[in-house]
């Protein structure tokens, strides 16, 4: 737990690394998970990518184990949260420590762009988890509050533990293991008759919500300096409509970016998956993240961050 000046507490899990003996250490990695989930759901990442570098998962704010106070939760909040984080563990430039590379999951994207922009020399990277490119005004057509009122789960899902984890398993049975278990186990809480509630409470997800509706994602990333990986998962055929305008606004960002010198983005794209990325493709995912880490590396990310 890392105590704010408010009191609150964030809680992060901290996977470990290498051995301080290494000669060029890669720079650190925190992971950021999307809403209403925690940072178990990283748990296939981290556990291959410890033996590299030092690797921390946090809960953002009103999730998993971290406080939930009633207010707090636009973009800039959320960033700070973890820039303290960072701190505690002695990186990011208050810290005079190394910068570190980023990687969020959806909400967890925006955030780390979020950080970036707030605090550009604490961050050597950013992989952005099939989010913090799109427009959600834009791309969704609906209000905050419709948007959030549709993540609603089934009432049949949330009726015992054993229908929710059934519910998370039948996703994708072959990619069903402990890590998921537990990352499914620890989103949400039993209730009163068997019942299951998410843990993160609904003026959480409200709060969250409009912070992401009100994210100008070309506003953001065009300034970013350091290294982006986009990585996409595509659920559908490359003419489905949604796969489609989620292209689009990709490209409306990479064009914003070249505009500004930004030459060397990588778009990772992954077919016939879902949004849990980390589930279905931990290998590649972190292939491409440890390929971040190490161009951070001889970029002179561990030396004080991009210029």
């Amino acid at each position: 737990m890392v105590k704010l000046d408010t009191g609150d507490r964030i809680h992060y899990l901290d996977w470990g690394g290498p051995s301080e003996q290494d000669d060029a250490p890669l720079p650190p990695l925190l992971l950021v998970h999307g809403l209403s989930q925690t940072a178990w759901i990283w748990a296939p990442v981290a556990r291959r990518l410890r033996a590299e570098t030092r690797v921390i998962a946090a809960d953002l704010r009103g999730h998993g184990l971290s406080d939930s106070p009633p207010r707090g939760y636009e973009l800039e909040s959320l960033a700070y949260d973890l820039l303290t984080v960072l701190v505690a563990n002695g990186w990011s430039v208050d810290a005079g420590g190394p910068p570190v590379v980023i990687a969020g999951h959806g909400l967890g994207a925006i955030v780390a762009v979020t950080m970036a922009g707030l605090q550009p020399a604490s961050v050597a990277g950013l992989a952005l988890v099939d989010g913090g490119w799109e427009d959600l005004e834009e791309a969704t057509g609906q209000a905050p509050s419709e948007f959030a009122r549709g993540l609603a789960e089934p009432p049949e899902v949330m009726r015992t533990l054993s229908a929710y984890l059934a519910d998370r398993r039948d996703y994708d049975p072959g990619s069903w293991d402990p890590d998921q278990e537990r990352a499914a186990r620890a989103a949400v809480d039993e209730k009163y008759a068997g019942h299951v509630g998410l843990v993160t409470r609904q003026y959480v997800v409200q709060g969250a919500v409009e912070a992401m509706f009100g994210y100008r994602p070309l506003e953001a990333l065009a300034p970013i300096s350091a290294p982006l990986v986009f990585v996409v998962a595509e659920s559908g055929s490359a003419d489905d409509e949604v796969a489609r305008e989620r292209r689009l606004a990709l490209e409306d960002v990479l064009r914003a970016r070249r505009a500004v010198g930004a030459r060397d983005d990588r778009v990772v794209r992954y077919g016939g998956i879902g949004h849990n990325v980390m589930r279905y493709r931990a290998d590649e995912l972190s292939q491409e993240l440890l390929a971040l880490l190490r161009a951070a590396a001889t970029s002179g990310g561990t030396r004080g961050g991009p210029a």
